[in-house]
């Protein structure tokens, strides 16, 4: 970001020195609030890196009082902004006091704005190193979830979820269309909790005949049935101590619902053909793209093992409702698959990209990724076009970057969500949105709001 680029708040009640501050400070994007509201929903609005602010604001400017409850204010809304606190020549007590509470720095009045500009780059350069040590941070910090690519507000939040429960013992359903990785935010489960060093056992309820399905679960003795030649472990005895991941756990027949439903409650089960009770320490994790509920009503899934099961549920969400993450996702499988196939340094041209946006993806991220794979290995160059993609070009009508518009729509939905809320109570609803009533009304005025 350039330095004009750069938002500096000035918060001064004397318009001829916030005059002059705005003039001495014209390297940077200058915004300026005489008093206590208007600097908090500049501070609110604009997150600017760097304050500058005078103790003394009305309606008292003879006091500290609203300044400090400003300062308070400020650091409790945007911890990581810098403020510079400007002060009297011998205040020296006021000064200390604004460091205390967490204040960047302080500067005696009247200044010189040569000197004054000198702290105010160090702040801005001390915000700045501060943002990108968060960044490397988050980057060098191999987290189970690394896998799961996103910026989607909701898909984070599922992970969020995960992460939490991810050291308990409780029973997780994950639910979720085919294709949005409920398989993979079940190994993030397993690798997040202690019982990562142990082993994650994955089956597949519904692509395993009924018939073998049962000794696939709990195993068999030797000579339970016809070519039992020897005791077999099942799926759930080989993740004793680590997690057991049913997939699709809505394929399950009711006969083995009920056996299951007992080793849930019980933590023991017997081997098909044994009479042996047999006791384990698993994680269990179930997935399933069906609705269990309904399941439920007809008759096809037992409520009793829903609950046991659904001691945590948590919905992917499908790739079509998570905006931005269907672009991100092929970016990065398009790198991914140039490196393993040796492609080079592969890129999806525009066009591409216009599509990927507007697919409806039914098979979600399974469908993209095996898209992007087969585009890397057909592509005749470098590039990776719409028709390399296998998708037609979407009109050249590519959706509003410009960020006033897009922050326009943002504020017109929010003040009219909150104007409904309370009811047309102009005062109320400045003070959720953090504004004063005049920006508010002039924000009415300008979507031609009653």
């Amino acid at each position: 970001m350039s330095e004009a680029q750069r938002p500096l708040l000035i918060v001064e009640d004397d318009p001829a020195l916030q005059k002059q501050m705005r003039w001495s400070f014209d390297r940077y994007e200058t915004l300026a609030a005489g008093d206590r509201e208007s600097a908090l929903a500049l501070v609110r609005r604009q997150q600017p890196p760097v304050v500058t602010m005078d103790l003394g604001l009305p309606p008292d400017p003879d006091s500290t009082s609203e300044g400090f409850a400003l300062l308070e204010q400020i650091l409790a809304v945007a911890p990581d902004t810098k403020v510079i606190v400007l002060t009297g020549q011998n205040d020296r007590t006021n000064a200390l006091r604004a460091i205390d509470m967490g204040a960047y720095d302080f500067f005696a009045k009247p200044f010189e704005p040569e000197l004054l500009t000198l702290t105010i780059d160090r702040a801005f350069r001390l915000h700045d190193l501060q943002q990108e040590n968060k960044r490397l941070q988050a980057m060098r910090q191999p987290d189970a979830m690394s896998g799961i690519i996103s910026r989607d507000p909701e898909m984070l939040r599922v992970c969020r979820v995960i992460e939490k429960v991810a050291n308990t013992n409780a029973t997780v359903l994950i639910l979720g269309e085919s294709g949005t990785g409920k398989e993979l935010l079940a190994r993030g489960l397993h690798e997040s909790s202690t019982r990562r060093g142990q082993r994650f056992v994955a089956i597949n309820c519904a692509a395993i005949p009924e018939n073998l399905l049962e000794s696939e679960l709990f195993g068999y003795e030797k000579g339970a049935f016809t070519g039992a030649a020897k005791t077999t472990p099942g799926k759930i005895e080989l993740a004793d101590k680590g997690t057991l991941f049913l997939d699709e756990i809505g394929d399950l027949p009711l006969a083995l619902q009920a056996k299951l439903l007992r080793f849930l409650q019980e933590r023991v089960f017997e081997r098909v053909g044994g009479r042996q009770e047999i006791a384990i320490d698993v994680r269990i994790v179930c997935a399933t793209h069906q609705d269990l509920k309904e399941l439920i009503k007809a008759g096809r899934f037992r409520e009793d093992l829903y609950y046991r099961l659904a001691e945590i549920v948590t919905v992917i969400p499908p790739l079509r409702a998570r905006i931005g993450d269907a672009v991100l996702l092929a970016n990065a499988f398009a790198r991914r698959f140039a490196e393993q196939h040796s492609r080079g340094a592969m890129v999806l041209t525009a066009d591409a990209l216009r599509a990927i946006e507007v697919h409806g993806w039914p098979g979600n991220v399974r469908e993209l990724e095996n898209c992007i794979k087969r585009a890397v290995i057909m592509a005749d160059n470098t590039q990776i076009t719409a028709d390399d993609v296998g998708l037609a070009a979407a009109d050249d009508n590519p959706m509003a970057f410009d960020l006033r518009t897009i922050r326009e729509a943002a504020e017109k939905t929010a003040v009219l969500a909150v104007m409904a809320r309370v009811n047309g109570n102009i005062a109320k609803a400045a003070e959720m949105l953090g504004v004063s009533r005049p920006t508010l009304y002039d924000l009415m005025h300008r979507f031609g709001l009653k």
